[in-house]
């Protein structure tokens, strides 16, 4: 009787597999196509082939911070006839839909509709030229949109799948813990400092601490001062009078941002080896521990010459979001602000139309 009630549950499973709900939608989600920071756009030819192609220019701008030029996403597109059940599980989908039916333009957005991990976008518009005119003004919320939404896949792989070494170290050195792909297996410790790196250093994780005194803190001065001084102590060259630093200031881009739900200053630019010829992209995230009085940075950085930067960077800024100090270690699990939202969508939109 147990075999065959054991029997009877794997066909019950089955059957309830290969069933549709009221919709004509299988139950079981099939897994979205398409690669990472990989966009498919659905807009017809007239929308597509503008002269203007407002879309196709606001997803085509480059990535802030890199040394080279490279592309927010790669770009495909599909006539709306041609939207069938293999389109429409790519993970990234843009939906145009401009109509007269429509007074103003406007965002909408659908999580795992047809396929998991996925997001899609909708824009109505009751024109083509106040669909080109809306994304003049906020086309950086649809490039910030997908951006979100991919870093937000990324730490919910971390989530399930970190170097527990990294986490490990962090804890025993800053009472912290954050999630790191397991690339990173190669370490180093300093007096308030932690270095990670993968065995060929194209990826690394750099974490320090200096005590807390005033605001003065959050300024691009004064983070390019603390940095270089705790880089040349840590990361030497090869040879004695080479160590790293952050490249010239005009390459470096600051800003305030929430991590969650607090304050944190998070730095892009570029580093370079003194007295030698090597150099590449970095994040930073600059955060208050209230509780110990400190400064926390952690930062990523990238050394992979002659090779594209973009999705390797993107990768470790992810684990970025996910620090927990000491007080949020005590809380437990707090959502990551890289959430996307529809009241963020329209804080956004709100901010960009005062602007």
């Amino acid at each position: 009787m147990k075999h065959l009630a054991f029997y009877l549950n794997v066909l019950l499973l089955a059957a309830v597999m290969a069933s549709c709900n009221r919709n004509g939608k299988s139950i079981v989600t099939p897994v979205s196509s398409g690669r990472p920071y990989e966009v498919l756009v659905v807009a017809d030819d007239k929308c597509w082939n503008s002269p203007d192609s407002a879309l196709y220019h606001v997803l085509d701008t480059d990535v802030p911070g890199l040394p080279q030029s490279e592309r927010s996403f790669r770009i495909s597109r599909v006539r709306p006839s041609h939207f069938d059940r293999v389109m429409r599980i790519f993970r990234n989908i843009i939906v145009v839909d401009i109509q007269d039916i429509y007074t103003q333009t406007k965002f909408k957005y659908a999580r795992n509709a047809y396929a998991s991990p996925q997001m899609i976008m909708t824009i109505q518009s009751p024109s083509q030229k106040d669909f080109a005119e809306f994304l003049s003004k906020h086309g950086q919320i649809v490039v910030d949109f997908f951006t979100r939404a991919e870093m937000n896949r990324q730490i919910n792989l971390l989530k399930e799948k970190h170097n527990n070494a990294i986490s490990a170290k962090v804890d025993s050195l800053f009472d912290c813990d954050i999630w790191f792909p397991n690339e990173l297996n190669s370490f180093k410790e300093g007096k308030d400092f932690f270095w990670a790196s993968s065995n060929l250093n194209d990826m690394n994780f750099v974490m320090y601490s200096y005590p807390f005194t005033d605001n003065k803190t959050f300024t691009k001065q004064f983070f390019i001062n603390k940095r270089d001084s705790v880089m040349k102590i840590n990361i030497p060259g090869s040879e004695e009078g080479m160590y790293m630093e952050t490249a010239d200031s005009i390459y470096l881009e600051a800003k305030n941002i929430s991590v969650r739900g607090d304050y944190a200053f998070e730095v892009k630019g570029l580093w370079e080896m003194k007295n030698d010829a090597m150099g590449g992209p970095f994040v930073s995230h600059v955060r208050v521990d209230r509780a110990n009085a400190r400064i926390i940075v952690v930062e990523a950085f990238v050394y992979n010459p002659g090779k594209l930067k973009r999705d390797i960077m993107r990768k470790l800024e992810a684990s970025l979001y996910t620090l927990k100090l000491p007080a949020e270690k005590e809380v437990g699990e707090i959502p990551v602000d890289n959430d996307i939202t529809e009241e963020k969508i329209e804080t956004e939109q709100g901010q960009n139309e005062e602007n």
